[in-house]
C-alpha cells in the first residue's frame, strides 16, 4: 500500500475506533474482546483498504467485516461460549455512562439475548441503522430483521421487567 492510502486508513482507523470497540463490545459484552474483534476487523480493513474504499459506504463495509469476525469467534472456538449476567469488571478509565447502575441492567439484559438477536439489537438500534442495512450485514431479509428485533425487545422488556421488580422487593438478580 502506498503512503496516501497508508495515512487515509489510518485517519479512518483512528477516527472510527471508538464507535466500532463500542459496537464490538455490544456484541460481545466483554471490553477485552471487543478492543480484540476491532484489531481484527482493522485488519481485514488494511488488508483490502482499496476496496473499502470503493464501496459506497466504508463505515458499513467495515462494521460488516466487524459483525462476521464476530461470527467467526464462534465458528473457530467451537466450544459454546456463554455470556453472563455478571458484568464485566470496568476500568477505571471507563466513561461515567458505563458506570451506571441502568447501563449496567441494560448490558445484563443483552447479554441474555441469543447472538442473532443481540447483533440486530446493536446494529438496529445503538447503530442506528435502517433494517436493509442491517439485513445486509447479518445476510438476511429485512423482514428478519424485523422479526428478530420484535423478539429481542420483547425479551428485553420482560428481562427488564423482571429486574425491576426483583430490585423493588430487594431481592437480588
Amino acid at each position: 500500500m502506498d503512503a496516501q492510502h497508508e495515512e487515509q486508513f489510518r485517519v479512518f482507523a483512528l477516527s472510527r475506533w471508538p464507535r466500532l470497540v463500542r459496537t464490538a463490545y455490544l456484541l460481545t459484552g466483554d471490553r477485552h474482546e471487543a478492543e480484540d474483534l476491532v484489531q481484527i476487523a482493522l485488519t481485514k480493513a488494511y488488508r483490502s483498504w482499496r476496496r473499502v474504499q470503493r464501496s459506497d459506504n466504508a463505515d458499513a463495509y467495515v462494521r460488516q467485516i466487524l459483525v462476521t469476525c464476530n461470527k467467526d469467534r464462534f465458528r473457530k472456538k467451537r466450544v459454546a461460549t456463554w455470556l453472563t449476567a455478571a458484568l464485566p469488571e470496568q476500568s477505571v478509565a471507563a466513561d461515567p455512562v458505563a458506570r451506571s447502575e441502568e447501563r449496567q441492567r441494560l448490558m445484563w439484559a443483552l447479554s441474555t439475548l441469543p447472538r442473532r438477536q443481540r447483533a440486530v439489537v446493536v446494529l438496529r438500534y445503538w447503530e442506528d441503522l435502517p433494517e436493509s442495512e442491517v439485513a445486509e450485514i447479518l445476510g438476511c431479509s429485512p423482514g428478519t430483521v424485523k422479526s428478530q428485533a420484535s423478539k429481542a425487545l420483547g425479551k428485553l422488556r420482560a428481562v427488564l421487567s423482571a429486574d425491576a421488580l426483583t430490585a423493588v422487593q430487594g431481592g437480588s438478580r
